[in-house]
């Protein structure tokens, strides 16, 4: 079980590091993860886009041969789709974005024919430490589904189970988060949550125990918890915190990047091979941390069925 995110690093293999495709990869940043991962051995790179750039950079930075190989593609559509075709040949064991749009990254990913498509909701999860206790936390979904309905937060419990199961969490409790914690027909996600939560009492949703809503304060907080008379095996220790919607669930992750500066890690779960998706304004360390998920994931099998 991995209690702090930073204990992930120690999970990798060094004697067979990893080989991450990155689309568009002429962009200094990315040559800092570059080096910086090539130092630790954890991870060797091929690296998509504009050759004559990424060369100048590479030799710009002192990265060596041995740690990245260079494919030239000059259009971005074009370097997305080869690290994805990389990645279904087993080439990479893992892909990256780089330096272009997202949805010109994800259009290769979500292709229907030639994409990494596993016929599940694509969801992202965000990793961090608890703060009042030890373990892991995850957050979700802070950048993929903009309004899930029932069907798509059953499906982003599932992604975030499979991930807490991976990471040696056999029965993660899950709180379904808004802003009270009684059902008000007014609030929609209120709703919902209580339908989430009957389904997994009626195994609709295995492997872990539900419960909603929930606020915030209560999920997370014992003490909120027991002010509020709140009796549940969930309330004040939650493991997943699934929100009602993006716009919450962007919001609160990006307080704890520019508010309490903390350690986070970004997964996307869903796919056939791991997918890298950082934020452009992510610390080199937070991008690094989520670079080193995706590794071990990378080595995990699927355990959603078992």
């Amino acid at each position: 079980m991995i209690k702090r995110i930073r204990e992930i690093e120690q999970y990798l293999d060094r004697e067979n590091p990893r080989v991450i495709g990155v689309a568009a990869a002429e962009d200094q940043d990315i040559m800092e993860l570059v080096k910086e991962m090539g130092k630790r051995r954890i991870a060797r790179f091929v690296l998509v886009g504009d050759g004559g750039k990424i060369t100048e950079l590479l030799e710009d930075n002192g990265i060596s041969e041995d740690t990245a190989k260079v494919v030239n593609c000059q259009d971005h559509g074009e370097a997305a789709r080869t690290v994805v075709s990389l990645a279904k040949s087993g080439e990479c064991d893992l892909i990256m974005k780089g330096n272009l749009h997202t949805s010109v990254f994800l259009k290769a990913v979500l292709d229907k024919e030639n994409g990494l498509n596993t016929g599940k909701l694509l969801s992202q999860i965000t990793v961090y430490d608890k703060l009042d206790e030890d373990g892991i936390q995850l957050m979700t979904d802070c950048a993929m589904a903009i309004e899930p309905g029932l069907e798509d937060k059953k499906a982003i419990i599932e992604n975030a189970v499979e991930l807490m199961r991976r990471l040696g969490y056999d029965c993660p409790k899950v709180a379904l988060v808004s802003a009270l914690e009684v059902v008000n027909p007014k609030i929609p996600d209120t709703m919902e949550a209580a339908i989430l939560s009957k389904m997994c009492d009626r195994g609709q949703i295995k492997n872990c125990i539900v419960d909603g809503p929930l606020a915030l304060d209560n999920a997370v907080s014992e003490e909120a918890a027991r002010h509020k008379n709140i009796t549940s095996p969930v309330a004040g220790h939650a493991d997943i915190l699934v929100f009602p919607n993006l716009q919450v669930a962007n919001c609160v992750f990006k307080t704890l990047i520019f508010f309490a500066k903390m350690d986070t890690a970004a997964v996307i779960m869903g796919t056939k091979a791991p997918v890298v998706m950082t934020s452009r304004t992510d610390t080199v360390e937070n991008k690094m941390l989520s670079i080193m998920f995706s590794i071990y994931l990378s080595g995990k099998p699927d355990v959603s069925h078992s």
